[in-house]
């Protein structure tokens, strides 16, 4: 996140912040911070090149105001980084959501007898009423990385070529064992009523329904990304894919399908494992690997037959809700 937000402050946020709060006349450029300041400016300045704008030219250098907040004060940082973590969300959500709901959804699931009335403008609306407290309850985490306490680094020969390779699947692995857990405890009846239900209420999601959950929810699904970074080096830039990646593999496995007989779907835990724990509530609990569900006995095969376009078509039987969440 310390090159995203390098990347706004050269292009847009330090003319905002002179403007929001200008700095008494005669008073310096504000400084820029981050762990590997050097190697951001450098891309920043190639990217301005590129774009046929250098920097300086956005900033308040030659002459311009600048803000009476240095860049790395911590006040600046956080409502900086709320602000990008903010709008960011919005662009992942309706960018991809949007794109796989129009080319890659079915839409005659919507005769589904158990897609809600107006279910895709309850979707969204559920989704943005998460989008602002789940914006500060993730905040620590990127002022952390910001300030330097994450293990995030920048070059490559820090680690080794083989290690940064790696750390992808090491990555996705780690995530999805922690995300299967927090998941599955999410289902006990103490907690399951109190957070997870709102996103269970879509039995046939769309993509839109891929952020539509209790803030709470989201964030400690979310956990163990950020906890990632604490614990185990990552490329800084591998990391900025990874993120964007997994918000996508999210949207990717709510659009309710059902593909059967692919070779990989004893591994991956794709759309049609996602759509049975929709349906089924108890099964398939993992985020991209099928492992946990098998070690933790959760594991539901796809089939051909609980595929829920059946029940569109009338060549299906609609799906009993399990007794323990009739009674919530």
């Amino acid at each position: 996140m310390d090159v995203v937000l390098h990347l706004a402050d050269d292009y847009l946020l330090d003319r905002l912040w002179a403007m929001a709060w200008p700095a008494p006349r005669g008073m310096g450029v504000a400084k820029a911070a981050s762990p590997s300041q050097a190697v951001i400016a450098n891309v920043s300045s190639h990217l301005g090149s590129a774009w046929g704008k250098e920097p300086s030219q956005w900033t308040g250098h030659a002459g311009k105001a600048v803000s009476a907040l240095p860049r790395d004060n911590i006040i600046r940082q956080a409502l900086s980084l709320s602000l990008i973590t903010y709008v960011g969300i919005f662009i992942l959500y309706f960018g991809f959501a949007g794109l796989s709901y129009y080319f890659f959804f079915n839409h005659d699931m919507k005769r589904h007898p158990r897609f809600l009335p107006n279910q895709v403008r309850l979707e969204i609306d559920c989704s943005l009423r998460a989008f602002g407290p789940l914006t500060l309850m993730t905040l620590p985490w990127f002022v952390g990385e910001v300030r330097g306490y994450s293990m995030l680094y920048t070059k490559v020969s820090d680690f080794g070529l083989a290690y940064t390779i790696f750390s992808v699947p090491f990555f996705l692995v780690f995530t999805d064992a922690c995300i299967y857990w927090v998941h599955r405890l999410e289902h006990h009846p103490k907690v399951y009523k109190h957070i997870h239900k709102p996103h269970h209420k879509w039995l046939v999601p769309t993509p839109f329904a891929s952020h539509a959950f209790h803030p709470l929810d989201g964030y400690f699904q979310s956990l163990p990304y950020h906890i990632f970074v604490f614990l185990f080096p990552l490329h800084r830039f591998v990391y900025m894919g990874l993120f964007v990646f997994v918000n996508c593999w999210s949207i990717l496995i709510h659009d309710s399908d059902v593909i059967v007989n692919s070779p990989l779907e004893k591994v991956i835990n794709g759309p049609s494992h996602h759509t049975l724990h929709h349906l089924y509530f108890n099964v398939n609990y993992g985020q991209y690997f099928t492992g946990c569900d098998r070690l933790g006995g959760s594991y539901r095969q796809p089939r051909s037959s609980d595929d829920p376009l059946l029940d569109v078509t009338g060549k299906g039987e609609p799906k009993p809700l399990p007794k323990a969440q009739k009674s919530e």
